[in-house]
């Protein structure tokens, strides 16, 4: 441990720029997700434009990605913006999909409902249809959010500090405990950032919570005549 000990401050920073650098992409790449899961059900063609973009984009092997965008968008190779710009690429490649699948599970009875009482087609995407589709876009975010902060530390190879770092480095020093705090610490990162979603989409969701309890005391009650009827037969 006294590899640890002795780069306390160097591990505190490059966790806490890891992090910085995971929670942009992430935000960004929910953002624009949305409307582009929106496009992708209105019509066939529109969401295999949606899809089959996005599976083509996450196909980008980072490294050109990191050369290709300099010049594309006014930064550096070598800078954080660079990094973060195609981690957010790499989000909504994942994110589309999952925008799309939410938006498309929305019962359309319940749409249907909705534009009969008198919502307009944007009060009932954002009263109605995004409120549904909530769920699946949770579960969405959390696959975006692992493999975000999977991703920043392949940011290493630009210079970027990060957890990557401790890999590389601790690799060709031959450091064992520099590289297994680099990879203790993304898992911890995943794991906070993955509980810090959850509890916010039951703070904007509280319906799904007492859903699922409604499903547990139903659940009980069909099971329970049953378990009756093994006990008093057992008897």
């Amino acid at each position: 441990m006294s590899w640890t000990f002795d780069n306390l401050d160097l591990i505190r920073e490059y966790t806490l720029n890891h992090a910085r650098l995971a929670i942009i992409p992430i935000l960004v790449s929910f953002l624009l997700s949305i409307p582009l899961g929106w496009m992708a059900n209105r019509t066939p063609l529109l969401r295999s434009v949606v899809i089959t973009g996005g599976s083509l984009l996450y196909t980008i092997p980072s490294l050109p990605l990191f050369v290709i965008l300099p010049l594309i968008i006014p930064t550096g190779v070598l800078d954080d913006t660079n990094l973060v710009v195609a981690l957010t690429i790499y989000g909504v490649a994942i994110m589309s999909r999952s925008a799309a699948d939410a938006l498309a599970s929305v019962d359309q009875t319940t749409v249907d409902a909705a534009t009969a009482v008198g919502y307009s087609s944007v009060t009932r995407f954002l009263k109605v249809e995004l409120p549904l589709a909530g769920p699946v876009l949770l579960a969405g975010i959390r696959v975006v959010s692992v493999s975000t902060i999977a991703l920043v530390s392949v940011g290493v190879i630009i210079g970027s500090k990060n957890l990557g770092y401790f890999f590389q480095n601790g690799k060709q020093r031959g450091i064992l405990e520099e590289v297994v705090v680099g990879i203790m610490l993304s898992v911890l990162l995943a794991l906070i950032f993955d509980l810090v979603i959850v509890m916010v989409g039951r703070i904007l969701m509280p319906w799904t919570e007492e859903s699922s309890a409604r499903g547990e005391r139903a659940t009980r009650v069909r099971v329970s005549p049953i378990d009756a009827g093994v006990t008093s037969a057992d008897d």
